[in-house]
């Protein structure tokens, strides 16, 4: 919208004595709201879709990352374990508990990692690796993104 139509919308408010007008087209929202002396304009906002996930009917079940790339790092090669979903890191089972996997800690391929709290449902992060954590990039109770860092594992040959 330009500038030019939101003017003219300013004046058909004027003209008709609107106390409020909003419109919204093509993901662009328009809020006008006038006042004994003074117009407030909202300028265009974006809206963005979120993304919607299927409920899940079953019990909670491990989830397995996806296979993570090696990636060099200082003439080491470092597995990297991503989140394969959205919603909140937790190091622990349980509050006040230890923590699943630290760095230093020798894992095996299947053990679990840490847990992604998503929809109410706790969900187990399982390692691809056999071999020690060099690196936790997520602190305790942050959301986290899918494709998101959550360890950098050293794989043992």
């Amino acid at each position: 919208m330009t500038l030019d139509e939101i003017k003219q919308l300013i004046e058909f408010i004027k003209s008709n004595e609107l106390s409020e007008f909003e419109l919204e087209h093509d993901g662009v929202k328009i809020r006008i709201k006038s006042g004994s002396s003074h117009h407030a304009v909202t300028m265009p906002q974006m809206v963005a879709a979120a993304p919607v996930m299927a409920p899940v009917a079953a019990p909670p079940v491990a989830v397995a990352a996806p296979a993570a790339p090696l990636v060099a790092d200082a003439g080491s090669e470092l597995a990297i374990v991503k989140s394969p979903i959205v919603g909140t890191f937790y190091r622990a089972a349980e509050p006040g508990a230890k923590a699943l996997a630290s760095v230093g800690d020798v894992v095996r391929k299947g053990q679990v990692l840490c847990i992604i709290e998503a929809m109410k449902l706790m969900n187990e992060i399982d390692s691809d690796y056999d071999g020690e954590i060099t690196s936790v990039y997520v602190e305790n109770a942050q959301a986290v993104q899918y494709g998101e860092r959550l360890f950098a594992i050293r794989p043992t040959t």
